[in-house]
């Protein structure tokens, strides 16, 4: 059974980090060739799986803001490349711009409650009368990553439709994924891996015998994480220290 692997690599680090720990070492120096053959291997109802083909989706940190991210991410990628634990790395790229939103605060359940104008805190009119209620609205500076959800779709559904694959692991918890992944299991086996704490997002979910039937769901932890690591050196490329 070929199987290929799809990873939405900011998806990934920001679940993994929460799972890990962000200032904790000894996660980050990642073969995810090799984690992903062990999930193979544990897939339930897979015969034979062997890990054809790993497509990573990622976008380059910018030095300029973060040169230290940028040189870290860099030799990492060099790293990959260098084991042959990737078989393609597919970028996207960061778009900054300023956006405006009502101020707000979270609850319970982490919602935005919108916050209005009242004592301590009060809006006038221009006659100085008091306007209860009225929203507070920022501008605020904005980055994100664009394109890694749309790289793992792409690639996923081109392997399936040209019949390269016979079945796919999909790591990501993004629900923009919800139609390239629900197409693809009406053709192959698809394993979602969700790799953060969070529950696994709704449009993902889905039955084993959804179109062909086979699938599975897994929650990555942190020893699965762990128990995956490049050696260090990979090749020429020495693991960051507080990797």
């Amino acid at each position: 059974m070929r199987v290929g692997v799809y990873i939405d690599g900011f998806n990934f680090y920001y679940g993994a980090r929460v799972l890990c720990g962000r200032g904790t070492a000894g996660w980050r120096w990642l073969d995810v060739r090799a984690l992903a053959a062990d999930l193979a291997e544990r897939a339930p109802g897979w015969e034979s799986p062997e890990i054809h083909k790993v497509v990573y989706c990622t976008a380059r940190i910018d030095g300029a803001s973060n040169s230290v991210g940028h040189a870290e991410q860099d030799v990492y990628l060099k790293a990959l490349l260098a084991k042959g634990t990737v078989d393609l790395i597919e970028y996207g790229h960061y778009v900054s711009r300023v956006k405006k939103a009502p101020l707000a605060t979270p609850d319970r359940k982490g919602r935005p409650v919108l916050a209005e104008s009242a004592w301590p805190v009060m809006v006038q009119d221009q006659a100085g009368s008091p306007v209860s209620g009225a929203r507070f609205m920022v501008s605020y500076a904005h980055r994100e990553e664009k394109g890694s959800d749309v790289n793992v779709a792409a690639h996923l559904l081109i392997d399936v439709l040209e019949e390269e694959i016979d079945a796919a692991i999909v790591i990501s918890n993004d629900s923009d994924l919800r139609l390239p992944v629900q197409q693809a299991r009406t053709r192959v086996p698809v394993g979602t891996v969700n790799p953060s704490s969070a529950w696994l997002a709704g449009d993902l979910k889905g039955r084993p015998t959804d179109g062909v039937g086979n699938h599975w769901w897994l929650q990555l932890k942190k020893a699965d994480i762990c128990a995956h690591q490049l050696p260090d050196p990979c090749g020429r490329y020495t693991k960051p220290s507080p990797w």
